[in-house]
């Protein structure tokens, strides 16, 4: 047997989730609504599509949030969630990366490369001055 979506009660969800009351959202929707029709609307299987459009404007959700929650489908993919490790897939690598070693391994290359640039220039200039010495 399939079950029907109960647009009614799923106004009444969302709106809880938002944390917004009957009488706000009544205020929203207008100087026609109370917090009595809005109770009233809450309980119908079918909300009127132009009626859903509005309420979707005031709680800013599409309509078809609406027209298509279903608790029982959300209910099934929240308790199929793993979040306790219960799973079969268990690894959980650790990365030991000590910090204060990749900084020394860096200085220590910044100061081998400066000695490879500094023993470069004194060669050119080295060579610069036999070039002078020549002439």
């Amino acid at each position: 047997m399939e079950q029907k979506i109960h647009q009614g009660r799923n106004v009444k969800r969302f709106r809880e989730m938002l944390g917004i009351k009957q009488e706000a959202l009544a205020f929203n929707l207008g100087n026609d609504w109370n917090q009595k029709k809005i109770s009233v609307l809450e309980q119908k299987d079918v909300i009127e599509d132009n009626l859903l459009k509005q309420i979707s404007g005031a709680l800013r959700i599409p309509v078809e949030a609406f027209q298509n929650f279903d608790e029982e489908q959300a209910i099934n993919i929240i308790s199929n969630t793993f979040n306790d490790h219960s799973n079969g897939y268990n690894y959980y690598p650790t990365f030991n990366i000590n910090p204060v070693d990749k900084w020394i391994e860096a200085l220590e290359e910044i100061k081998r490369l400066n000695l490879e640039l500094l023993k470069s220039k004194e060669e050119h200039i080295k060579a610069l001055e036999k070039l002078l010495k020549d002439k």
